[in-house]
């Protein structure tokens, strides 16, 4: 009886537990189904608002609706334009990156090459606009740039046969003829030996119209005359350079030397300085100052460079002067100088020759110079350390005012010559160097200049100087990890530092075959291009809404630290890079760092000039806000023409 019992109840939960499992796999059913229905519907409205309706022409040239997504989609597919509203939509972007609208089919390159016939174009020298201007004081053949609205926003090409330059020193002494295609020199010049045409190459000699026995004979000759072996002569300027030899030779005596001429006086002699791997920049005396700041150089020469220093109550002598260092030397050779040996061969009267050469004596004594000896054709005055002397002098004779103390010596963009006298910074005593006495080179590159010893340039500190050198120290061992054409000894000549401060991107190269452009922004909130001569480097003043003073294909490398930053607000950021693209040679490099957003825009510009370009880390990796742009130039030429 007992057992009976046990079965009935064991049946009994056995039938209830059924029910039950039965009743939670149709709940558990049901509530699968209706998930699925909601996550169905929500997906389908989901859809449907991000895919709004949307009006199309088809192909019969009837107004269709698509209400669907999956049918707007569909006609994505076939090339069919839709409307979209942006609003709409939720922008998963990183905010680092720019929206990039999809190009249209009928957009061209938005970049497009120039005319082959621009590939020596330099717009603020151009001579169809520079004609238009006075030729009183020459003041056609300074800077006249374009208007914005006459900028050409195309690519300047080489020159169809285009090749890399030789490398230095072999560059110094010949270039290919097809990157610089002019005859003019070597047929004009000929006798002179400034420059042969052999083959499919140009070389230069060395020679000069004074320089009979070659440019390196020459300076062996002013050697004789003034200390230029002891570092304490390091910058130099050469007036009416021709195709820079005198600078070319003087490299190999650690001298730097900035050579400027202007364009077309013969045709493209800056340029195959340029070619040469020779620092040089066009330029004229003629109204306005040179691009330099005050007690740059310590030496400037004139070789027959016809230049009238006497005119103009000596106006131009007086700049050299602003230029030059305190105890800094002039050299002149050409007429005056020797005329009573040579006025035959000039072709002038004994009587013209002399009233110059007694005009110059009398500009120089005007300036305080002292003349320290003239030796056949060579003649050089020595500006004084300082004017403790020389404001007695004019004093009493009222020979050449000074200028007011309010005018900035420095400023030099498009800043008008003055016939007064640039004073030297006040000395305690006759014996002190005016500003600072310059330790002797190479002590000089990592010495702290006077201009920052003496706090003279505000908001400097010694301390600032030597972290910045070591800074960029490091900087450009990690730039030669990024670019191996930089790390490569010799594959670089002609480098640019658009943005330099102190100089320190230059200063940690001074150890490679290259030599560096040094510009200080006229924007920049310190003017520190008097501390960058003071390193013995050189550089000049450029606004870079504004195209540079050179030739194209000038650099192999641009470097800019901040450049796009500076000029936010103040010009195109596309006009800026064009100007990059025209003066960089095919192949070359460029190297930008800035904040990532203005690298990201400029990233974007520099794909539709085909560069080769990529945004890299900071050398202290990837959670800084600067980043690094490397970019390369893609090698392109002018096309073949029946012409060329």
């Amino acid at each position: 009886m007992v057992n009976m019992n046990m079965n009935i109840n064991f049946a009994t939960l056995l039938h209830n537990f059924k029910s039950k499992k039965s009743n939670i796999l149709l709940t558990n059913l049901y509530f699968l189904i209706f998930a699925t229905f909601l996550c169905t519907f929500f997906y389908l409205l989901g859809l449907w608002h991000h895919y709004p309706s949307t009006t199309v022409i088809s192909a019969t040239g009837y107004s269709t609706a698509s209400v669907a997504g999956a049918t707007t989609l569909c006609f994505h597919r076939n090339n069919t334009t839709t409307a979209e509203s942006s609003s709409d939509k939720i922008d998963f972007a990183a905010g680092h990156y720019l929206h990039e609208s999809p190009p249209t089919e009928a957009r061209g390159p938005h970049f497009p090459p120039c005319d082959p016939s621009l590939y020596e174009y330099t717009p603020c020298e151009d001579s169809t606009r520079s004609s238009k201007f006075s030729r009183n004081r020459q003041v056609y053949r300074e800077r006249h740039c374009p208007a914005p609205k006459e900028i050409l926003r195309c690519r300047i090409p080489a020159p169809l046969g285009y090749r890399l330059p030789l490398r230095w020193p072999e560059s110094r002494d010949s270039t290919w003829y097809a990157n610089v295609p002019h005859k003019e020199l070597s047929v004009e010049k000929k006798k002179q030996n400034w420059i042969r045409l052999e083959g499919n190459r140009f070389k230069f000699p060395g020679g000069g119209t004074t320089f009979r026995r070659g440019a390196s004979a020459y300076i062996d000759d002013i050697g004789k005359l003034i200390n230029l072996k002891d570092g304490s002569i390091r910058t130099a300027v050469d007036t009416g350079c021709g195709v820079a030899s005198w600078g070319g030779y003087l490299l190999s005596r650690n001298i730097l030397t900035v050579s400027f001429a202007p364009r077309d006086t013969h045709e493209a002699q800056v340029q195959f300085a340029l070619e040469r791997g020779v620092p040089a920049l066009i330029g004229i005396i003629a109204s306005i100052r040179l691009p330099y700041p005050s007690r740059a150089f310590d030496m400037a020469h004139c070789s027959r460079c016809l230049i009238p220093w006497a005119n103009y109550d000596g106006l131009y002598l007086t700049e050299v002067d602003r230029v030059l260092r305190p105890g800094g030397y002039w050299i002149l050779s050409g007429p005056p100088i020797n005329w009573q040996k040579h006025w035959k061969g000039w072709e002038r009267t004994k009587e013209s020759l002399n009233d110059e050469q007694e005009g110059i004596e009398n500009v120089a004594k005007s300036l305080c110079w002292k003349k320290l000896i003239q030796k056949d054709d060579l003649a050089i005055w020595q500006k004084p350390t300082n004017h403790a002397h020389c404001k007695i002098k004019i004093k009493m004779f009222k020979s050449r005012p000074f200028c007011d103390e309010a005018q900035d010596p420095d400023m030099a963009w498009y800043t008008k010559l003055d016939t007064c006298l640039t004073p030297l910074p006040e000395v305690n005593n006759i014996k002190e160097v005016a500003g600072g006495e310059l330790s002797k080179w190479p002590k000089r590159l990592t010495s702290i200049p006077p201009r920052i010893s003496s706090e003279s340039l505000k908001g400097i500190t010694a301390e600032m100087f030597i972290e910045n050198t070591e800074l960029w120290k490091k900087r450009v061992a990690h730039y030669k990890t990024l670019d191996h054409q930089l790390a490569e000894s010799g594959r670089y000549r002609n480098l640019l530092d658009m943005n330099s401060y102190l100089g320190g991107f230059a200063a940690a190269l001074i150890d490679d075959p290259v030599w560096v452009m040094n510009v200080v922004p006229v924007e920049a909130e310190i003017n520190t291009l008097g501390v960058i001569y003071e390193r013995g480097l050189i550089g000049t003043y450029q606004n870079w809404c504004e195209a540079m003073s050179t030739y194209p294909r000038t650099y192999d490398f641009l470097h800019g630290d901040s450049v796009f930053s500076l000029y936010q607000n103040r010009c195109s950021m596309e006009n800026i890079l064009l100007e990059m693209d025209r003066i960089l040679r095919p192949q070359g490099s460029i190297i930008l760092r800035d904040d990532v957003d203005v690298l990201t825009k400029v990233k974007s510009i520099a794909d539709e000039m085909q560069w080769d370009a990529r945004i890299t880390d900071h050398e202290y990796g990837p959670y800084q806000r600067e980043k690094i742009l490397v970019a390369v130039k893609q090698y392109w030429t002018a096309p073949q023409t029946e012409q060329n």
